[in-house]
């Protein structure tokens, strides 16, 4: 699976495959079909698209200047301590009742945290049995990102205090989340996070040097290369040119790569507004972009500050499903862009990573966990239509058969035990599989059987999704990616009768209406 050119061993070679799109997690995962060879355009974000962090670092320092600004406001915050663990991406806030839920893609939520202890069986039903998670409702407060982990952990720890009497008595759930925001926000807008990262990227980026090379690629391939970020030209620049300069060929740097380079781009503002764009025409001696005013198109091999998604395309000629986007955040990049102007889209989920490493080394457990849940199945499938064929016999109605109800009684028995034990191999398995990944929520992409939230979100909006932007690396530019075959419940609709028969085998019975 390695190849020796590029800058890693991941990237292409003359005998490299494309990985297992099921099995390995460095591939792209195809929601919806995309050809990349029809795609003139590829835009970026930067902050973990780009420029992926060392996650557990970041939010220890957000959470800090969080803790920190509401220290400065009188709140009793010396006693916390930072969490990693606490949430995950994906989960959802529910401002309403001081929780954190997970959900499936139904919106039915599988498992709550109020504060930090989770909510048992009873307490959870009583709260969510008619309540369903929707994210057009303000109550709902989704993780869209990595950097949802620092605000969401700190707010389930202030609930805590604010139920034990700790904190100011006229503050409900929802205005705690609202001051926890704005401390975070306060920390951003004072610049105190990044500035911190500036002084030391090396503690906090994480670095891929693969990536300029997987850029570079599509650029070669005759795509125009575009960054659309959020991030200010103060630290977008710098933060590029560390991670990228060293890694592109001679004298190119970051600069060279993008075909147009846009910072302070206000997503999702940027994709159905029309902001003003500026163009950067310097640095000032403290590393401040010096702007002048724009109109007109925009020129390739220029940087800009704002602007918007129209003058973009009118300015490339090219518009809609040419441009593939590709962003860490579900709304403001994948969802948006989408929805507002057909653009093509890719969501960068790093997680993935560790959760695909963990699926495959429990496949083992998986595969015995699966073949116990198909017994289960089909021995209720016969414990259920024998006790159906006590009753008929008993009340004198629909079809008849001449077995006995003591020899009926003794097979349910039977079948009975059988279920008992198999559901006390299950249930320990069950239970370890929704610890993988994280022991308190489970794997990212699902919500026990089914989908989670997440998943669903990341399926309606992202053609693609994968780990890292140089896992392109491994598919050249000239892939077309096509989304695998979907499954509906009624296409294993075929299988049952078997099963119930195999059921019935398995007891010693050849058929429901045969005889001992």
């Amino acid at each position: 699976m390695e190849a020796t050119i590029g800058t890693g061993t991941y990237g292409p070679g003359p005998q490299a495959s494309v990985p297992d799109a099921f099995e390995h997690p460095r591939g792209l995962f195809c929601n919806r079909t995309l050809n990349l060879r029809k795609i003139q355009a590829v835009g970026y974000d930067m902050d973990y698209t780009l420029v992926h962090y060392h996650v557990a670092l970041w939010e220890e320092r957000a959470y800090s200047y969080i803790k920190a600004g509401l220290a400065a406001q009188g709140w009793p915050v010396a006693d916390l301590v930072f969490d990693p663990d606490l949430v995950v991406q994906g989960l959802v806030v529910d401002t309403e009742l001081g929780n954190v839920v997970k959900a499936n893609r139904f919106g039915y939520v599988k498992r709550a945290y109020h504060g930090t202890e989770a909510l048992g069986y009873d307490d959870q039903r009583a709260a969510y049995r008619r309540t369903l998670v929707d994210l057009r409702d303000r109550r709902w407060r989704f993780m869209n990102t990595l950097f949802s982990i620092s605000e969401a952990g700190i707010y389930l720890q202030l609930v805590d205090k604010l139920d034990a009497g700790e904190l100011p008595a006229r503050l409900g759930y929802d205005d705690l989340y609202e001051s926890v925001r704005q401390a975070l926000d306060a920390a951003h807008l004072e610049g105190l996070l990044k500035a911190e990262i500036l002084a030391d990227p090396d503690r906090f980026v994480a670095p891929d040097p693969d990536v300029p090379l997987a850029l570079l690629d599509q650029k070669e391939a005759g795509k125009k290369i575009l960054l659309i970020t959020n991030s200010e030209w103060e630290y977008a620049a710098p933060i590029l040119s560390y991670a990228f300069d060293p890694h592109l060929p001679g004298e190119m740097t970051w600069r060279d790569l993008f075909d147009l380079a846009i910072v302070g781009a206000r997503k999702p503002a940027f994709f159905d507004e029309q902001a003003p764009a500026f163009e950067v025409v310097g640095e000032d001696d403290a590393g401040r972009a010096v702007l002048r005013s724009h109109t007109g198109p925009l020129e390739e091999g220029r940087a800009y500050v704002g602007g918007n998604a129209a003058l973009v395309e009118a300015s490339l000629g090219i518009e809609g499903s040419q441009i593939l986007y590709v962003g860490d955040h579900v709304f403001a990049d994948v969802k948006t862009s989408k929805s507002v102007l057909r653009w093509r889209t890719a969501l960068v989920l790093r997680p993935l990573e560790d959760e695909i490493e963990a699926l495959n080394a429990w496949r083992g457990e998986q595969q015995r966990l699966s073949a116990m849940m198909a017994e289960k199945e089909r021995l209720e499938a016969y414990f259920s239509a024998l006790r159906l064929e006590r009753q008929r016999n008993g009340a004198g109605y629909g079809p008849q058969t001449d077995r006995s109800a003591e020899w009926l009684s003794e097979r349910i028995a039977t079948t009975r035990e059988r279920l008992v034990a198999l559901d006390a191999e299950i249930g320990p398995l069950a239970a370890a599989s929704s610890r993988l990944v994280n022991p308190r929520w489970g794997p990212l992409m699902w919500a026990g059987n089914d989908k989670s939230h997440l998943a669903r979100q990341i399926e309606a909006s992202a053609d693609v999704y994968t780990a890292r932007v140089s896992n392109f690396l491994h598919y050249t530019p000239f892939v077309t990616l096509r989304s695998p075959r979907g499954s509906l419940p009624h296409d294993s609709a075929t299988d049952q009768a078997e099963g119930l028969e195999e059921a019935a085998r398995d007891l010693g019975v050849d058929g429901f209406g045969a005889d001992d």
